[in-house]
């Protein structure tokens, strides 16, 4: 249920930003979608994101900024060990140069170059690029 709400919210950022919206609003919320949200930003793909009313429904506010031309939450789990995220990183992304791949661990939601200097592995959450 959880994966599903993520990827609805991943799948409405992407038709939002092909139909050129400055602006996109996910509803429902949660943490981990939040989490997402925050290596997107930290990594440019996305402007900024305002939570509203996070103990409720709640609903998020993305500000777009045009960069991002896919992303995806996988609906399965997908583990990974820590030695393994390069090569999964090459399988899943169409390009070595540029994309992230989210990653839930033991140290939280990071993206592969995090997991990997941390030398962490956990579960695949999705995709970005």
């Amino acid at each position: 249920m959880g994966r599903m709400i993520l990827n609805n919210a991943l799948r409405s950022i992407v038709n939002a930003e092909r139909r050129g919206k400055a602006t996109v609003e996910l509803q429902p919320i949660s943490t981990v979608m939040s989490s997402f949200l925050k290596i997107m930003k930290h990594r440019g793909y996305i402007k900024d994101f305002e939570v509203f009313d996070p103990h409720r429904v709640g609903r998020i506010t993305v500000q777009l900024q045009g960069r991002v031309n896919d992303c995806r939450a996988l609906t399965y789990r997908q583990d990974v060990k820590a030695k393994d995220i390069e090569e999964y990183k090459f399988r899943t992304l169409p390009t070595r140069q540029w994309g992230y791949v989210v990653i839930t661990t033991p140290d939280g939601v990071l993206d592969h170059e995090e997991a990997i200097r941390r030398n962490v592995g956990g579960q695949v959450l999705g995709y970005f690029y």
